[in-house]
C-alpha cells in the first residue's frame, strides 16, 4: 500500500475508526493503556504523530504540560478537534515521516497504532527522523496491535520483505489492503537498541507498549 493510498485509505475510514475501541474483550486492555498514557506524559511536552481521531490524545493531555498532535489527514483531525481535553492540543497537518518540519521543542513523543504501518525496510530511516527531532533523553511511547486470532482482522499477504496487509472492510462498501505488521517483543527492542535506551516493551493480550529514552 503505497503513503497516498494509506492517506487515503483513513481519510474515508476517519468517521467509523474509533469502532475498533468497541470491541468488547478489548476493554481491560483498553483501560490499562489509557491510564498509562495519562500517567507517563505527566509534566512532559509531547509531540504526536499521526494522532488520528484524537482517541489516544485526550489521555495524554490528562497531565502533559503541553501537547502538539499531528496527522497527515485533516479529515481526522476535524473530528480531533471535536473532543474535550485536560490540556487543549495544538492541532497541525504533519508527516509522520518528516518530524523535522514540525515547529516547538519536545521532551517526549507518542506514536499510537503507526509502528505498524511502517514498512519494514523503512523503520530505520523513521527511528532515525525521530532520534534526529528529539533531544536526548526523551521519552518517546509506542503502542499497537498484537495479532490476536478471533479479534484482529486476518492476514491476507505477505511481501517479499515480511510486511504483512490486511484487507479491511469500510462502511461504504470499498475494501483496502492495508499494511499492518505485528513486531514481537524481540523485534522491537531490536530496532530500537540504535536510537534509545532504558527500553521497556509490556506485551497485553491484545496491545503492545514501548517506552525508551532517546540517546
Amino acid at each position: 500500500m503505497s503513503d497516498d493510498a494509506m492517506k487515503q485509505y483513513y481519510a474515508r475510514r476517519a468517521g467509523e475508526y474509533e469502532g475498533i475501541y468497541h470491541k468488547p474483550e478489548r476493554q481491560h486492555d483498553l483501560r490499562l493503556l489509557e491510564s498509562r498514557i495519562a500517567e507517563i506524559f505527566a509534566g512532559r511536552i509531547v509531540l504526536e504523530i499521526a494522532c488520528g481521531t484524537g482517541y489516544w490524545t485526550q489521555f495524554a493531555s490528562r497531565n502533559a504540560l503541553s501537547i502538539t498532535a499531528t496527522d497527515i489527514n485533516p479529515e481526522v483531525i476535524a473530528i480531533a478537534k471535536t473532543k474535550t481535553y485536560d490540556v487543549a492540543p495544538q492541532f497541525l497537518i504533519a508527516d509522520a515521516y518528516t518530524p523535522q518540519d514540525i515547529t516547538g521543542n519536545f521532551d517526549a513523543l507518542l506514536s499510537a497504532f503507526w509502528w505498524s504501518h511502517v514498512p519494514k525496510q523503512q523503520l530505520a530511516e523513521f527511528f532515525g527522523n525521530l532520534h534526529k527531532r528529539l533531544p536526548p533523553g526523551s521519552l518517546i511511547v509506542f503502542m499497537d496491535n498484537r495479532n490476536v486470532e478471533g479479534s484482529s482482522t486476518p492476514l491476507a499477504f505477505t511481501d517479499e520483505s515480511g510486511n504483512t496487509f490486511q484487507d479491511r472492510p469500510l462502511k461504504d462498501g470499498t475494501t483496502h489492503r492495508v499494511l499492518k505488521n505485528f513486531p514481537d517483543s524481540e523485534e522491537i527492542t531490536n530496532a530500537l537498541t540504535r536510537y534509545a535506551t532504558d527500553i521497556q516493551v509490556t506485551e497485553l493480550e491484545y496491545y503492545w507498549l514501548a517506552t525508551c529514552l532517546t540517546k
